[in-house]
Order: structure tokens, then sequence, then C-alpha cells
């Protein structure tokens, strides 16, 4: 075999190499639009399949059934974005106001404005036939974004920024405008569309009134 012959050979092994890396996210990708159609209870794998150009078969190297791949939509949608968030908190150096300002920004952003609200669709319609979803969503999800958001609101306290109150006992009220945005966005924005850049200005303006000393 000429040296040509095993520099192309190479690359494209690295292309497969690259495809099979990809694919995951392709798959989620098309669980995502599937869901969002279908609900969780309608979606089939053989249509996801479909969806992202493989056999049904393919998907099964990557997640072990429907759940999983909802689990999968989660993690990606979600709880990396809340990770990130993590990451931010830990390194932030300036007021305690800025940094929670910052962080309703990226989960309106990443979460409020993106297909990831399809998830919460499917909790709030489908959660009660599987119970397992919502527990799911929880953990990955309001747990995780609470716990965050309780960080900021210590940290403002120890800093002498933020007073504590009622606010300050309860943190998924803090996140509680979000919700009702991505809620909204799904149900009634066909009828009276809602600005989320206005939303977010408002809900931060409620939570700051009721945090800062």
């Amino acid at each position: 075999m000429t040296k040509i012959e095993n520099s192309s050979l190479a690359s494209e092994q690295k292309k497969r190499r690259r495809r099979k890396d990809a694919r995951p996210a392709e798959i989620i990708e098309a669980g995502l639009l599937e869901f969002a159609e279908r609900g969780f209870a309608g979606a089939r794998l053989s249509d996801v399949a479909a969806r992202a150009g493989i056999v049904k078969g393919t998907i099964y190297r990557y997640f072990d059934n429907k759940e999983a791949l909802f689990q999968a939509a989660v993690k990606s949608r979600i709880t990396s974005t809340l990770d990130n968030v993590e990451e931010l908190v830990d390194g932030y150096p300036g007021p305690t106001d800025e940094l929670l300002k910052l962080v309703l920004a990226i989960i309106y952003e990443k979460i409020v404005a993106s297909d990831a609200r399809v998830l919460l669709r499917i909790i709030i319609g489908e959660g009660a036939r599987f119970p397992e979803i919502p527990s799911y969503y929880y953990r990955e999800s309001i747990s995780k974004g609470a716990a965050v958001i309780d960080r900021i609101v210590q940290r403002g306290i120890a800093r002498g920024e933020f007073r504590e109150g009622p606010m300050t006992t309860m943190p998924t009220i803090i996140i509680g405008p979000a919700i009702f945005a991505a809620v909204w966005k799904m149900t009634f924005d066909e009828v009276e569309p809602l600005d989320l850049d206005v939303c977010m200005a408002a809900h931060v303006d409620m939570a700051l009134n009721g945090l800062l000393a």
C-alpha cells in the first residue's frame, strides 16, 4: 500500500470515528423532535432512527430504551447547562446581584428559549402516566437548579449583599418565573406572545427586590 493510500485510509478512519462520536448527539436531536411532535408515549424509536438517518438497532448501541433516550436529552439540554452554571458560580469574582442576573440570563437562553422546554411539556402532560420521568427530571433539573440558586443566595448573604427573608428560605421561588415563562411559551404563546427579554427583566427585578440588603 502506498503512502497516499495509507493517508487516505487513515483520513477515512478518522471521519468514521468522528461520525461515531457525534452519533449520540444526533440521536438525541432526533429524539427531541420526535418527543416534541408525538410526546413520550407516542414517540417510537423506529421513527427516531428514521429522523437520524440510521437503522433502529444503532440506537441500542447508545441507549437501552426510550426512557434512556429521554434521560440523555435531559442531560444534554439541562444538566450540562446547570453544570456550566455551577462552574461559573465557583469562579465568579463580582457582586452577587450581577452573578444572579448572569445565571438567570443563561437559564433563559439555554433552557427557557430552547427546545429543552419540550422536556418540561412531557413532564406536565405525561408525568402521571410515567412517574419515573418527572422523578428523574426533578433530580437532574429542578433540584440542581434550586441548589445553584441557593448557593448564590447564601453567597450574597455571607457578603452582606442579600438579606435573609422568606425568599431565601425557598430558592425554588426565585427560579419560578423562568418555569412560568417556559410553560407560557408552550401553551399560550400563539394567543399572547411572551417577550422573554421583558419577562427576564421583570424576573430579575422581582428577585432582587426580595433579596437585596
